[in-house]
Parts: C-alpha cells; structure tokens; sequence
C-alpha cells in the first residue's frame, strides 16, 4: 500500500480530514527517526519494534569481476513483527498451503 492510500484509508476509517491526518503520520514518522538516531528501539503495541543496528564493516566479491571490496559499516532499521501480526501471517500462509 503507498503512503496516499494509507492515509485516504486512516481518514476513512477515523473520520477526520486529511490535513490533520497527514500531521499525526509526520509527526508518527518523525518521532520514530529521532528516537532511531538516537539508536533507540521503538515499540508499537500490536503491531511490532523498529530498532536500529549497527552493521560490521565486511569484505564483499563483485561476481562478475572477482573483485574484492570493503563494504564500510553501517546502521539499518530493523523490523520485528510482534507476536498479534506473526499469528495473522501463519494464519494466511496455513490457509494458502
């Protein structure tokens, strides 16, 4: 789902006009890449925690050059469902088999 069409569905759903609905996601958003810079986690009850890692620095080969690089570290958000979604997600994957 894109960012408009999550918010056309929160304004459906909530009842409120779009301007303000826009706000709450940009202020949700920004307060997560601040905590995220600060490299703390950040819980969503129900839903699951975004928390930042940090990333070794590795040595990766080009397959098709057989060249070596060094790959610099890094720090990436990570996501884990919590457990509300997981079970939602077996519940579909059961369903399809």
């Amino acid at each position: 789902m894109e960012y408009k069409k999550f918010i056309e569905e929160l304004q459906k759903r909530l009842g409120k006009n779009k301007k303000s609905i826009d706000a709450l996601m940009s202020d949700t958003l920004q307060i997560i890449k601040e905590h995220s810079v600060m490299m703390d986690s950040f819980s969503i009850q129900g839903f699951g925690t975004f928390e930042p890692r940090k990333k070794a620095e590795r040595i990766s080969v080009n397959p098709a050059t057989g060249k070596r690089m060094l790959i610099p570290p890094k720090i990436v958000l990570t996501f884990k469902p919590g457990t509300i979604i997981k079970n939602k997600l077996r519940e579909k994957s059961d369903n399809e088999q």
